[in-house]
C-alpha cells in the first residue's frame, strides 16, 4: 500500500486565524475571539454535564461570520477545543452539512491516529459533494487504507469532486497498479453508456505510471533507450 512517505504540511491554526480575523468586521472578530477563548477553556469531552458553550457557538457560526467563512470558524473552534474523536463523532452526527464538513476539515489538526476513520468512511457514503471533498483531505491520505482510499478516489470521479480535492493523490497513487485498474474499468464503463471519460481519470491514471515513493526505475542493461 502507498501511504504517503510523510505527513502531508499542517496548516498553521494562528496563520489561519490572523487571515480569518481580515476577513470579517468587527462584530465577527468579536465574535470569533470570545468563541475560540471560550473553546480553549472548554473542559475535554470525557466530563459529564451539558456541551460547554463553544459548542453552541459552532452551531452558529454561519450566522455570525457568515457562510462564506463559517467553515474556518469551525476548523478553528475544534482546534482550540482540542475536541477528540468522541467530540468529533457528536458533532458529525449531530450537525447540519456544513458542520459535518468542518468536521472533516478539522481531522488532521485534531487527531494523531486513525480514530477518526470510520467519519471519513461514513462521508465517503454521502452524495452530498462538499462532504466528500472533505472527506478526502490530509487525514485520508494519512490513514485511509488502500483499498479505501481507492474507491474514495472513484467516489470523486463519479460524483464531480475534482480530484485536485484529493490529498497527496500523486504520492498514493505512484505505482499503484490496482488503482490503474479500477480507473481503466470505470473509463470501460463510460465509453460503454456513451459518457464521457472525465479528464482528471487520464490524469490520474498517469500518475499510477509513476514510481512509488522511495524507489528509483532501474534502467535497461546496458544503459540504453527501451526498444519500441
Amino acid at each position: 500500500m502507498n501511504h504517503p512517505t510523510s505527513a502531508p504540511p499542517q496548516p498553521d491554526p494562528a496563520a489561519i486565524r490572523r487571515t480569518l480575523a481580515g476577513q470579517l468586521d468587527a462584530d465577527a472578530r468579536a465574535w470569533l475571539d470570545t468563541a475560540l477563548t471560550e473553546a480553549a477553556e472548554a473542559v475535554d469531552d470525557t466530563a459529564a454535564g451539558p456541551p460547554p458553550a463553544w459548542e453552541r457557538r459552532f452551531a452558529e457560526a454561519g450566522r455570525r461570520v457568515g457562510t462564506d467563512h463559517a467553515d474556518t470558524a469551525r476548523v478553528l473552534l475544534l482546534h482550540a477545543a482540542g475536541a477528540g474523536t468522541a467530540t468529533l463523532t457528536r458533532l458529525y452526527q449531530e450537525g447540519s452539512g456544513a458542520e459535518r464538513r468542518a468536521v472533516l476539515d478539522a481531522l488532521a489538526l485534531t487527531v494523531e491516529g486513525p480514530g477518526a476513520v470510520g467519519l471519513v468512511e461514513d462521508a465517503l457514503r454521502a452524495n452530498d459533494t462538499g462532504i466528500v471533498a472533505a472527506a478526502v483531505g490530509p487525514y485520508a491520505a494519512l490513514h485511509l487504507d488502500a483499498h479505501a482510499w481507492r474507491h474514495a478516489v472513484l467516489k470523486c470521479l463519479f460524483t464531480g469532486v475534482p480530484l485536485t480535492a484529493v490529498a497527496q493523490l500523486a504520492e498514493r497513487a505512484a505505482g499503484d497498479g490496482e488503482l490503474d485498474r479500477m480507473l481503466a474499468d470505470f473509463a470501460d464503463e463510460r465509453a460503454a453508456a456513451g459518457r464521457a471519460v472525465p479528464a482528471d481519470l487520464t490524469a490520474a491514471r498517469a500518475l499510477t505510471d509513476a514510481a512509488p515513493p522511495g524507489r528509483t526505475t532501474t534502467p535497461p542493461a546496458g544503459g540504453g533507450a527501451k526498444e519500441n
